[in-house]
């Protein structure tokens, strides 16, 4: 009954739907590393359990040796009194003859139970043979799980820490403007123009300011000149 219940146990551990678990999970990461460690806990007792059960089925079969062992020392004594009690009743001694074949008998005897012991255990060793069998199978597929367990919370902690990194890169986009950043310098670039334009507007106005002032020196001066040469006439006539 403990051998099916240890049995059990790993089946029920090896079978245990762990993607399932993961995939339902809020925290993947926390709840993965708990994972782990209960699984990997799980192992460790199951691995002390199926060494247990291996420990027994050892010791069942070293008893089953020694019964083989002493069934045949048993069947060596009784062929070794059996063959003195025939000297003895070719001497004539019958009566210690007699003594050696009960010897014999009593080495047959105990022979038989030793055989007997070892055809009862037979059984027991062979259903023990195959629960560690199925128990190594049972680590086994445990241990194959954690192993990808493992690997499947790599793969989630490094798919969480870059859907992380997304995020805050669009957290950061959203934080300007969603059009072209290129319609900025555009409008930038045609403010830049309306002012090199108004600069060379005032150039220009400020270049005809002067030519306008330099016509008038030059009316003047001819003004001046008309002037002063009417007045050299006069003064001549």
């Amino acid at each position: 009954m403990v051998k099916q219940t240890v049995v059990g146990r790993v089946a029920q551990l090896a079978r245990a739907n762990v993607h399932a678990l993961i995939d339902q999970a809020e925290d993947p990461q926390k709840m993965l590393d708990q994972l782990i460690r209960d699984y990997t806990e799980n192992i460790r007792e199951a691995e002390q359990a199926v060494a247990t059960t291996i420990g027994d089925l050892r010791l069942q079969e070293q008893d089953h040796k020694e019964d083989l062992e002493a069934a045949a020392e048993w069947g060596a004594k009784a062929l070794a009194a059996s063959r003195k009690a025939d000297l003895l009743r070719a001497d004539g001694n019958a009566a210690e003859a007699d003594r050696f074949d009960g010897l014999a008998k009593v080495a047959l005897g105990r022979q038989l139970r030793s055989e007997k012991e070892a055809r009862d255990a037979e059984p027991s060793i062979a259903a023990q043979t195959g629960v560690v069998g199925r128990l190594k199978d049972g680590l086994d597929t445990m241990r194959i799980q954690l192993t990808e367990l493992q690997s499947k919370r790599n793969q989630l902690v490094a798919r969480a820490k870059s859907a992380q990194a997304r995020n805050r890169m669009l957290d950061a986009a959203q934080s300007v403007d969603v059009l072209d950043p290129t319609s900025e310098l555009h409008r930038f670039e045609e403010k830049v123009q309306r002012e090199e334009a108004r600069a060379l507007g005032r150039e220009e106005l400020a270049a005809s300011s002067l030519d306008a002032q330099f016509e008038r020196l030059d009316s003047l001066s001819d003004t001046a000149e008309v002037e002063a040469r009417l007045a050299a006439m006069k003064a001549t006539t």
